[in-house]
């Protein structure tokens, strides 16, 4: 029997930029909702936000340092009794990997909120190999689940 779902309180937002309107298309809610209940162990309150290159930079330059603007950025604030976290996603730089890769939009949307979503609980591919390969496998299980493909049949995070 297949496990029952956690609730999410989910907020979608999508900031003003030019094309923001195929970005829209590939993250309908309800799919949304369901890539990312997939990937939880429990109940959650997240907040999904796409934003352009700039707003992207910025905020990977103030909270990591790094000067450029990445994929996903998960901003954690509470693991227990539930998972209240922020995932913020640049909507150029998941268009220009996924084309890269040869993905849909919508898949790789999937694979880094899946991807958010494991950093929000406390997984972390930084810390060590073995944690690194540890979140590797759940990503794909957790998308073969969803019936989409191996996000790792080329690099993507």
């Amino acid at each position: 029997m297949p496990r029952a779902l956690p609730p999410l309180t989910l907020s979608l937002q999508f900031a003003r930029f030019e094309g923001v309107e195929a970005h829209r298309a590939a993250l309908p809610r309800h799919q949304v909702a369901r890539w990312l209940r997939h990937a939880l162990q429990g109940p959650a309150e997240l907040t999904v936000r796409i934003v352009d290159e700039d707003e992207g930079r910025s905020l990977n330059r103030t909270w990591r340092h790094k000067d450029y603007a990445t994929n996903v950025l998960t901003f954690d604030y509470e693991r227990a009794p539930v998972v209240l976290a922020d995932l913020v996603l640049c909507a150029p730089v998941v268009a220009r990997e996924a084309a890269a890769q040869g993905k849909t939009l919508a898949q790789h949307y999937a694979h880094l909120l899946v991807h958010g979503a494991l950093h929000a609980q406390g997984w972390d591919h930084e810390t060590s190999e073995a944690d690194a390969e540890a979140m590797e496998a759940r990503e794909i299980a957790i998308l073969a689940g969803l019936g989409l493909p191996n996000p790792y049949g080329q690099r993507s995070c």
